[in-house]
């Protein structure tokens, strides 16, 4: 019991901050399918991580699209979700689509 109070102290968002976090991850779930044209069947994964790498700018935004029988793709954005703009995003998602063909 003493690990379970102590253990995961800390670790918890306030309601706030779980209702701003999805609101800005189905945000740009919508941006993402409406900038590729992606189908319903395509799934949108949008994650906010922490990059323990020094030679990280710290917090950083990693979006994966997933269309059935595709290859799975990946899209960084080195910000926080919450300041992700249209124009950041276009740009991420373009860059990223310019490399690969």
């Amino acid at each position: 019991m003493r690990f379970g109070l102590f253990g995961k102290a800390g670790t918890r968002k306030g309601g706030d901050a779980k209702a701003e976090a999805k609101v800005a991850t189905e945000r740009l779930k919508a941006q993402v399918r409406e900038l590729l044209g992606l189908p319903e069947a395509a799934a949108i994964a949008v994650n906010e991580i922490l990059c323990a790498d020094p030679a990280c700018p710290g917090t950083e935004t990693v979006i994966l699209v997933m269309k059935p029988g595709e290859k799975t793709r990946a899209y960084k954005l080195q910000m926080a979700m919450a300041e992700v703009t249209a124009g950041a995003l276009a740009e991420a998602l373009g860059r990223s689509r310019a490399t690969e063909s």
